[in-house]
């Protein structure tokens, strides 16, 4: 025990290995570790491909829609606009990434697990609860109000909603009034979570922005 304690824990103070950890793990260069589950010191490259990719489409969405509002409908815009994937296809992969996210964050409720238990933990858990909510209903309200207007939805050759024909408009209103006041409101939690992660990394200086971009090898 002594011996496991001396390989695992005597520079970090962490417990040796446990297989009850479930942590899969592949051999690195030079006998490094690179997790794939998450552990309390960093998140694992699953969740940092699930949390950048989900990055990558939320701020691709929101720039672009900002852009729209201060330069209008001209050629900048519409250049720009076809150096990513359309809005549509935005919300879909958005909920495309939230199942497995959801279910892998789960997973590694217990692995991940901080040590830090105060307010400002408990507040920043509550606002990634929303964002995980938001970025759940406002696609499917875009989903929804597609459907009541009857033109349905296509996706890479794929009717992910049905033409009706018909416009149901006890579907499409609530949609219509909901979906931009809410993707307006995730847009601002997104903001203010960029800004908390610099806050910690460069204010607090503590690892808190480093556990998803730091390095992934021990």
């Amino acid at each position: 025990m002594d011996e496991e304690l001396s390989r695992f824990g005597h520079n970090s103070g962490r417990l040796p290995y446990s297989p009850h950890d479930e942590t899969v793990s592949l051999n690195g260069e030079d006998g490094c570790v690179t997790n794939l589950s998450d552990t309390p010191e960093r998140y694992g490259i699953v969740s940092r491909l699930l949390h950048w990719a989900t990055a990558y489409l939320l701020l691709w969405q929101f720039l672009g829609l900002a852009g729209w509002r201060l330069l209008g409908d001209g050629p900048t815009m519409r250049t720009v606009s076809m150096l990513g994937p359309a809005h549509g296809t935005v919300g879909v992969l958005v909920l495309l990434l939230l199942l497995p996210r959801a279910v892998w964050t789960l997973r590694n409720a217990g692995p991940r697990r901080s040590a830090n238990t105060g307010p400002l933990h408990v507040l920043a858990r509550a606002a990634h609860g929303v964002l995980y909510l938001l970025m759940l209903v406002v696609p499917l309200l875009a989903l929804i109000r597609a459907y009541g207007s009857g033109k349905g939805f296509e996706l890479w050759g794929l009717g992910i909603i049905p033409a009706t024909g018909r416009e149901v408009g006890w579907l499409t209103e609530p949609a219509d009034w909901l979906h931009g006041p809410l993707a307006w409101t995730l847009a601002t939690l997104i903001g203010g979570h960029i800004a908390m992660a610099l806050v910690h990394h460069y204010g607090l200086r503590d690892r808190t922005l480093s556990r998803m971009a730091g390095p992934l090898v021990s």
